[in-house]
């Protein structure tokens, strides 16, 4: 099944294309990597707001969300 990968919460970065996946397990690697290769790149976006990556199926139905977020303690 055809999953997406979009960005969302501090930006907005919906996934057009997907990418064919065995299922939610096969899915959850590609998120994080997703998510890693974004803020490596941006890390300033973790402090910015929340920033997620939301993993929808093919039919449109959100089927889990990675967060990310910064967090001052002082």
């Amino acid at each position: 099944m055809r999953h997406f990968f979009h960005l969302a919460g501090a930006i907005d970065e919906p996934d057009e294309q997907g990418y064919e996946l065995a299922g939610l397990d096969a899915a959850r690697a590609p998120a994080m990597r997703s998510a890693a290769k974004y803020l490596r790149d941006r890390p300033e976006m973790a402090w910015l707001g929340e920033f997620r990556v939301e993993v929808v199926d093919g039919t449109g139905r959100r089927v889990f969300t990675f967060r990310a977020a910064g967090a001052d303690e002082i």
